[in-house]
């Protein structure tokens, strides 16, 4: 892996067609794949190259649809210190996502057209394709947004989490039905306030930063809180015939009561590789919300993916710098940084043969694109945008936070093991390439 200090070398720019050649495909299949423009133009067994076209030996490689990351925080406007849409889509190009959706828990929050606007602007930096989803407070002004190009209505947060955006029963029903009548998606954090333990902060033993003891945390905001909260989203959903997705899903009961009621849902890595036995160690670099769970929850989350219910893997990117982590347990803010370490490690269980790389490819990238109508992303066929990420299954490396491109600096998976890309695609455009960079080309995928 190339560390931070690669940037800001530069993936020199060509316009010529691209053929990668000999590549793996997902399903195991031996491809060629031609890339016209912005597009996939040509899969074939075998395919000539030609005298304008740069050619890419991927033999012994593999060749994946870029990742879809469904639920990151770029954090601007406002909170540029932690992360910005630069630096934000560095980390994801180089750990092979090519569309984020950004949440709208920024300042502004994104609750209204202007606020939308001025995102919209600052997204213009980012290096791959995005979508910018709208927030719902007491004032905001849905007339205007949705009057803007909504990738999804939410993360609507049905408690308090970072920005303080959590809801009341009324609201979040007036919410639903109004995306309903837009036919916007509607993506929930599920956690019910009113079952939180508040006697946990009497259990705190204190201390900060990786000294906390966060699996109070865990305590405090407790795994029954989120299946009352995803039972209570999708009736909502129901009334008005509304799409809902359960975002960051941490507990089997969560993702059953979503999948019952007809929602699709997410997990995040943490909540796959991490569980209350790592909150010791972590400390508060290890608090967010929903919080880890218990090991044997963390196993039936395994189990689900693997199975097919649940629907896709989002990181729920959320970085704060260490300044901001090394607080009291209680004052620290929520929340880890992924969305380049998401598809490294999902590919470290291919690699090892936890799950297939077709689950992997479907749980990153297919299933989203469904999910959140992306026809031409998610996919390695002709005519799908050529989003595309090369890399090399056998070249397992341990994960640093050094060595990341999250301007917070730092991972919960430090120490564990990852499959990197050796190439990031977007719409043909190469965004990373061996530690270097390309151009800002992102595009609103709503547009």
């Amino acid at each position: 892996m190339k560390n931070r200090g690669a940037y800001p070398l530069r993936v020199e720019r060509t316009d010529m067609s691209l053929l990668i050649t000999g590549a793996t495909l997902a399903d195991g299949r031996v491809r060629d794949v031609r890339v016209e423009g912005e597009t996939i133009t040509a899969i074939e067994e075998s395919l000539d190259p030609r005298e304008d076209e740069r050619v890419v030996n991927a033999t012994g490689k593999m060749l994946f649809p870029g990742a879809i990351d469904a639920h990151v925080h770029f954090r601007e406007p406002g909170f540029s210190h932690k992360e910005t849409w630069e630096t934000g889509s560095q980390s994801a190009a180089a750990g092979g996502v090519t569309v984020v959706a950004d949440q709208p828990n920024t300042q502004p929050p994104t609750t209204t057209g202007s606020a939308f606007d001025e995102k919209a602007g600052l997204a213009a930096a980012s290096l791959i394709d995005f979508g910018i989803s709208g927030g719902v407070t007491a004032d905001w002004d849905p007339d205007s947004l949705f009057d803007r190009p909504l990738f999804a209505l939410g993360e609507v947060f049905l408690a308090d989490s970072t920005g303080d955006m959590g809801i009341d029963a009324d609201l979040f029903a007036d919410a639903v039905e109004r995306a309903a009548d837009a036919d916007v998606t509607v993506t929930v954090h599920a956690e019910d306030a009113d079952l939180f333990d508040e006697s946990a902060q009497k259990r705190d033993t204190g201390g900060t930063g990786e000294a906390a003891d966060a699996d109070v945390w865990s305590q405090y905001r407790a795994a029954e809180a989120e299946e009352a909260a995803v039972e209570r989203a999708v009736s909502v959903g129901s009334d008005s015939e509304a799409d809902i997705h359960i975002a960051h899903t941490s507990t089997p009961e969560g993702v059953d009561a979503a999948k019952a009621g007809g929602a699709t849902c997410e997990v995040t890595p943490h909540h796959l590789f991490l569980s209350r036995a790592d909150a010791t160690e972590l400390g508060t670099y290890g608090r967010m919300n929903p919080p880890l769970r218990s090991e044997d929850r963390r196993e039936g989350m395994w189990e689900r993916v693997v199975s097919g219910e649940i629907d896709i893997v989002a990181t729920d990117h959320a970085p704060h710098t260490r300044a901001e982590k090394d607080a009291d347990l209680w004052d620290a803010p929520s929340g880890v940084p992924g969305v380049e370490t998401m598809l490294p490690l999902l590919l470290e269980e291919a690699r090892k043969g936890t799950i297939s790389y077709e689950r992997v490819r479907d749980v990153t990238a297919a299933n989203a694109a469904e999910i959140f109508d992306l026809p031409q992303k998610g996919r390695v066929e002709v005519g799908s945008d050529a989003d595309l990420v090369v890399f090399d299954p056998e070249e397992s490396q341990e994960i640093h936070g050094a060595d990341l491109h999250s301007r917070c600096g730092w991972t919960p998976f430090e120490g564990m093991r990852g499959v990197f890309p050796e190439m990031t695609l977007v719409r043909g455009h190469v965004v990373y390439e061996d530690g270097k960079f390309g151009d800002a080309v992102g595009e609103n995928v709503r547009n």
